[in-house]
């Protein structure tokens, strides 16, 4: 009777966990976003260009990368709870003195600050991983995962209080939200001393995951899946007021259509990568993405096509519902494929998730830092917006090749069932 007793307490302390942290990973996400939409009125008030946006908006983007390596590795050794109440709690001045900025370079200090923020998923990852049993993994790293959604969150509220009081009232009403969500994990998570693995495990035996060539194919996969959603997040709803000439509110409106299926279907990723596994389910992500893209890609034209019945005039775009429609199936791709890479790390390193995820979600947000500076670039380059869709349909095809010829030696090389369930599909 009392074995069934702890299971039961154990099981809804699993729950209450995973809870407390995709509740605190959803609203670090929201405010490691702020700039998608923060930055357009500051862009005007600083009269910055096309790239020194991308910078701004990317900077918070660029620390939370920085940051995810360390922080895994003090979850694996001091606990999750401690570190990530910690970490909330440590942007919280940052965020409240933007409203108070008024040059550039002020913006980007304090968005490396702010970027402490998006380290929380190197932390929330692996604390939430060791609730749960292997079987069971999957699914929650996908719960978890769909804090995600706080990118949209950021798009339904932070429109709403720019119009209604200004964009300063926003930072102020975010480090608000940070610390009271701070006060409420600490109240409501938990602590076992078991979770923490690598507490007397040397810092140099941790980073010998470096040697592993797994870990740096997952970090390849992943900084298409999340550093392609980062970098979309980040610059759709500017898209749209240049592209579409919305108004603010309608194109945060539209962009979420992309950021909340990238967030909340990340727990279906989850379920599906338990059930089908993780290499196939991230294969036809890459080739989702990759069709998308490509119709993306195309720019409005117009051109005149010689016939023998005259001049055919024709003009080819994809109108705002169109091009919706497509955000959202790769929204929905990227949500599962950043699902069935971090499954891959749950199964191969279970004893040091810590680590591992801080390294490859290290590779993600870089990806999604970088990302936006491109997209600004090309666009002062080009002139044309589907450039920043053209770019990422060349790192999609990239990354089919390399999965195609990286996976088939090792599957050939492992004949057991579950190596070869996870093949190249046909």
């Amino acid at each position: 009777m009392s074995v069934r007793r702890f299971k039961v307490s154990n099981n809804n302390k699993a729950v209450q966990v995973l809870a407390s942290s995709t509740v605190s990973f959803t609203i670090c996400f929201a405010i490691w976003m702020m700039f998608a939409v923060l930055g357009i009125p500051i862009k005007k008030m600083l009269g910055l260009n096309e790239t020194e946006f991308g910078l701004l908006a990317a900077m918070p983007v660029l620390s939370g990368s920085l940051v995810r390596v360390p922080l895994g590795i003090w979850c694996d050794r001091y606990g999750g709870r401690i570190v990530f109440f910690l970490l909330m709690l440590a942007t919280v001045p940052a965020i409240y003195l933007v409203g108070l900025a008024t040059q550039f370079w002020q913006f980007l200090v304090l968005g490396l600050f702010i970027g402490l923020a998006g380290g929380s998923f190197s932390v929330g990852t692996p604390y939430v991983a060791r609730w749960f049993s292997r079987e069971r993994r999957g699914l929650a790293m996908g719960i978890f995962g769909a804090g995600n959604s706080g990118s949209a969150l950021t798009k339904f509220v932070a429109p709403a209080i720019i119009a209604a009081w200004g964009w300063q009232a926003l930072p102020t009403v975010y480090a608000v939200t940070m610390l009271v969500t701070a006060l409420l994990f600490w109240v409501f998570s938990a602590t076992d001393p078991s979770h923490q693995s690598g507490a007397s495990v040397p810092l140099s035996e941790q980073l010998k995951v470096l040697k592993d060539r797994r870990v740096w194919r997952y970090c390849q996969y992943y900084s298409v899946v999340f550093g392609g959603y980062v970098g979309l997040a980040l610059w759709m709803t500017k898209y749209y007021v240049g592209e579409y000439g919305f108004d603010l509110r309608l194109a945060a409106l539209l962009a979420a259509c992309f950021s909340l299926p990238g967030g909340v279907l990340r727990a279906l990723g989850g379920w599906i990568s338990d059930r089908y596994g993780a290499y196939k389910v991230t294969w036809w992500v890459m080739w989702v993405c990759w069709v998308c893209f490509f119709l993306l890609s195309y720019p409005p034209t117009a051109m005149i096509v010689k016939t023998t019945h005259g001049d055919v005039h024709l003009q080819l775009a994809l109108t705002p519902w169109m091009f919706t429609a497509l955000l959202f199936v790769v929204g929905t791709a990227m949500a599962i494929g950043k699902a069935s890479v971090f499954k891959f790390i749950g199964d191969d390193f279970s004893d040091n998730i810590g680590a591992v995820s801080g390294v490859v979600g290290l590779a993600g947000g870089l990806g999604g830092f970088v990302l936006p500076i491109l997209f600004g670039a090309l666009l002062d380059l080009t002139g044309v917006r589907s450039s920043a869709f053209m770019l990422l349909y060349g790192t999609v095809c990239v990354s089919l090749i390399w999965m195609h010829y990286s996976f088939r030696p090792t599957a050939a090389s492992q004949p057991e069932p579950q190596a070869l369930a996870g093949a190249v599909p046909a």
